[in-house]
C-alpha cells in the first residue's frame, strides 16, 4: 500500500501530519510523534508578542550597557541569550530537525504586519522545512472592515515570503464572508499551502464566580464537516496544497478528508487524547480501508468526492443544504 503524498513541495511518506500542540514542545515529543509514523511535525507556535518582547528586552539591556565603562560597550547582555521564548524556539527547531527523519515545520503566530514576521528567516536558518503562518485574529473593533482584515492576511504572508525561500502555508479562519475568494487571494499572493481551519478558543462564562474563564477544548468528528466542505470546494481551484485539520478521531476521518481532496490530514486532538502512538492506529486503519476499497495509492482516492470542475459551487451547496433539510424533516415528520 503506497501512502506517500506531497505537501508544500515536500515528499512525505504518508498523509498524516502532527499539527501544533503541546506534544511538539520538546525534542522528545517530536521524536515520539515521528517514531509513531507521522510524516511531518508542526511545532507549537512562536507568538508575535514573544518576538516583540524579546526585542524590547534586548534593547533595554543594550541601552543599559551603553551607560557603563567604555571597555564594556561591546558586551551583549547574557540575559538576552536566555530569553525563554524566541531563543528557545529556534533551539528546538534546530535540535528537532536533527533528531528526526521527517520534515519539521515551524509555526509563526501573529496579527500585525511588522518586523516580527522577519523571524521566519531565523526559523529557516535553524532548519525548518517550512513555515506554517497562523494569523490568529478576531477583529473585535467594530470599525475594522472585512476587507481590511483580509488585506492584513495578505500583507503578513507577503512579508514572510520576502524573508524565506522555504514553503509557507497559511492557517485560515473559517469566518471570512467569502472564504473561497480569500483562499484564491492567498494562493495568488504566494501561499504554498492552505490549512483549513484554525480553531478559535473562545472563553466561557462561569455564572457562579461571575468571571470570564479560558476554555480550550479538543475537537470532535463533527467539527470536520466545515473544513471538509471547503476542501472539496477548493480542490482544483487553487495551486496551493490543501491541509485538513480539526475533527480527526479515527481512520475514517482521515479517509473522508482525502476523498474531499486534502493533500495531508493534520491531527492534534486525537494524539492528545490517546497519545502519540495513536498515529500508528490511524495509519494502519487507513491502509486497511484502502485495501478493502481497492485503492493502491493515496493519489487514487484523493479528491474523488471533491466538487467537480465547472460546477456552480453556490448552487451545489444550496442543493446539498436543501437535501439535508428534507432528509432531516422526513426523519421527524415523514415525506414532504
Amino acid at each position: 500500500m503506497d501512502l506517500s503524498t506531497d505537501y508544500l513541495g515536500l515528499a512525505l511518506r504518508n498523509p498524516l501530519v502532527a499539527s501544533a500542540s503541546p506534544l511538539s514542545t520538546t525534542v522528545d515529543g517530536v521524536r515520539r510523534l515521528a517514531d509513531a509514523g507521522v510524516s511531518a511535525v508542526v511545532l507549537y507556535s512562536l507568538f508575535e508578542e514573544q518576538v516583540i518582547a524579546e526585542a524590547a528586552q534586548n534593547a533595554r539591556l543594550l541601552d543599559a550597557g551603553t551607560e557603563s565603562f567604555a571597555e564594556s560597550l561591546s558586551y551583549f547582555p547574557a540575559g538576552a541569550e536566555h530569553e525563554p521564548g524566541p531563543h528557545r524556539y529556534l533551539s528546538l527547531v534546530e535540535r528537532a530537525a536533527a533528531a528526526v527523519d521527517v520534515p519539521v515545520i515551524a509555526s509563526l503566530n501573529g496579527v500585525t504586519p511588522g518586523g516580527w514576521s522577519d523571524y521566519a528567516a531565523a526559523m529557516q536558518d535553524a532548519g525548518a522545512a517550512a513555515i506554517e503562518l497562523n494569523v490568529y485574529y478576531l477583529p473585535g473593533d467594530t470599525h475594522i472592515s472585512g476587507r481590511d482584515v483580509e488585506q492584513r492576511h495578505i500583507d503578513i504572508l507577503t512579508r514572510v515570503k520576502e524573508t524565506v525561500t522555504i514553503p509557507v502555508a497559511v492557517k485560515l479562519s473559517p469566518h471570512f464572508s467569502s472564504t473561497g475568494e480569500m483562499a484564491r487571494r492567498l494562493d495568488e499572493a504566494g501561499a504554498n499551502g492552505l490549512v483549513l481551519f484554525n480553531r478559535f478558543m473562545q472563553p466561557d462564562i462561569d455564572p457562579e464566580t461571575l468571571a470570564v474563564v479560558p476554555a480550550v477544548g479538543l475537537s470532535n468528528a463533527a467539527d470536520a464537516r466545515l473544513p471538509r466542505t471547503w476542501i472539496a470546494l477548493l480542490r482544483g481551484h487553487v495551486a496551493a496544497s490543501l491541509a485538513a485539520t480539526t475533527g480527526v478521531e479515527d481512520p475514517t476521518d482521515v479517509a473522508k478528508y482525502l476523498l474531499a481532496g486534502a493533500d495531508v490530514v493534520m491531527t492534534a486532538s486525537a494524539l492528545l487524547r490517546h497519545g502519540p502512538a495513536y498515529a500508528t492506529v490511524l495509519l494502519d486503519g487507513l491502509s486497511e480501508w484502502m485495501e478493502r476499497k481497492g485503492f493502491a495509492t493515496v493519489g487514487d482516492l484523493r479528491g474523488l468526492l471533491a466538487v467537480p470542475p465547472g460546477t456552480d459551487e453556490a448552487a451545489h451547496e444550496r442543493v446539498s443544504y436543501v437535501s439535508a433539510m428534507r432528509r432531516a424533516n422526513r426523519t421527524v415528520y415523514g415525506p414532504w
